[in-house]
């Protein structure tokens, strides 16, 4: 039997990690393209030992309990992943990829290992780094989280491929692995190898891609499946996790919108199908606003942190600081109004026409709208010295996102 149960998926893990303890650090060094292998700031190179992974320290049954009951409930858009994260000791990542896996019945399916399955669900997993307020492992479950309710759209639903839905999964886990917590211009401007490596191009989206297809290698999850499939499902997986790359956002949005006015879309088609998982997985790393206030809060007060700090990291070294990075003029509530304004609403707009519209697609224009209008009364509580400089968080000059890497 294939399907594995909450207790059963943390005790593979458990076996499958406990022998790659030691050998993290090293994993890290050798692979290919890997931030840590370049980047002064790794563990490495500080000298700091490998932690353990907190999945070695087993939960009790009351906590698997909480966890496995909120996975009854994953296809709901009140999902609490912060909640789940704690339940699943910071597991939320591997523990939701392994119930939606059982769900569609992806492992049968594909005839996956499960050894190999859990260890490239971990490396996947410890590759996101934890010190990130807000690119880290517990975004990339929310995002797989939401991007498991849009496959759900009876839209979308009925004309899905097994092979579809493995790419959407696997795409929405992987999209910002080993993220390194700043954004493209940061690394352009400090002539970072990865920006003269990807020539200044999909930087980011590019090494996620590529750290992804190394950790499927390094796994051998694929390596049982013909070398042309194998290849096919990583340029796939490339397709999708590049088109997250906020400076593409216009492209795509008129795309799809032009798709929709000419009621072109064929969803028997394989190529089509496509173009709406790539919609499907921008939405669903940018639908933060559109979750009830508690839990959009929470988002839009970590990706801020992690713009200031780029912003503290900058100033630190006498550069320029980069656009909604300055916490001195960019105040939280200005930068989700502009975010929202300019960036999340035209896009959910389009998917509620897309949905026809379904009940959740109109659930999170509903949240989105209330949360603009929350924003905006919090904004208002600033004094005008605060608001001075905020026209780059309103109104982006050029191509959407030229400036920030907004989530």
């Amino acid at each position: 039997n294939s399907y594995l149960t909450v207790h059963q998926c943390e005790a593979v893990l458990v076996v499958a990690q406990q022998g790659e303890v030691e050998t993290v650090t090293r994993r890290k060094v050798k692979r290919l393209l890997s931030f840590q292998r370049y980047c002064h700031a790794s563990r490495l190179l500080r000298g700091l030992v490998p932690h353990t992974p907190r999945s070695l320290h087993l939960l009790d049954d009351d906590y698997l309990g909480q966890a496995a009951h909120m996975l009854s409930k994953v296809g709901t858009w009140n999902f609490d992943i912060f909640l789940f994260d704690r339940l699943t000791n910071g597991n939320s990542l591997v523990t939701l990829m392994c119930h939606l896996f059982n769900v569609y019945d992806l492992i049968h399916h594909f005839q996956l290992d499960m050894v190999k399955l859990n260890r490239f669900l971990g490396m996947v997993q410890e590759d996101y780094h934890s010190q990130n307020p807000y690119h880290n492992a517990v975004h990339a479950a929310d995002v797989t989280q939401a991007m498991y309710c849009y496959l759900r759209e009876p839209k979308l639903a009925e004309h899905l491929s097994p092979l579809d839905i493995f790419l959407g999964l696997m795409a929405a886990a992987a999209h910002d692995v080993d993220h390194p917590g700043v954004n493209q211009p940061f690394l352009i401007k400090t002539r970072h190898h990865l920006a003269s490596l990807y020539q200044n191009t999909s930087v980011l989206e590019s090494h996620h891609w590529r750290s992804t297809v190394g950790m499927l290698r390094e796994s051998g999850l694929l390596s049982h499946l013909p070398a042309d499939m194998s290849r096919d499902i990583e340029q796939r997986l490339g397709s999708l996790i590049l088109a997250t790359d906020i400076n593409r956002q216009n492209e795509f949005l008129m795309t799809f919108r032009e798709h929709l006015d000419n009621q072109d879309l064929d969803l028997q088609l394989a190529s089509h199908r496509h173009f709406i998982l790539q919609i499907a997985l921008k939405c669903a790393d940018i639908c933060n606003p559109c979750r009830v206030w508690e839990l959009s809060r929470q988002w839009s007060e970590r990706v801020c942190e992690e713009f200031y700090r780029q912003g503290d990291l900058e100033k630190k070294f006498d550069l320029e600081i980069s656009p909604l990075c300055n916490q001195q003029s960019d105040s939280v509530p200005a930068i989700q109004i502009g975010f929202i304004s300019y960036i999340v609403e035209p896009l959910f707009e389009e998917w509620h026409r897309f949905t026809e519209p379904s009940l959740l697609s109109q659930t999170m224009l509903d949240h989105l709208h209330k949360n603009k209008a929350n924003w905006s009364s919090l904004r208002c509580a600033h004094t005008p010295s605060d608001v001075q400089g905020r026209s780059q968080a309103e109104e982006p000059e050029g191509e959407v996102g030229e400036g920030a890497d907004i989530p």
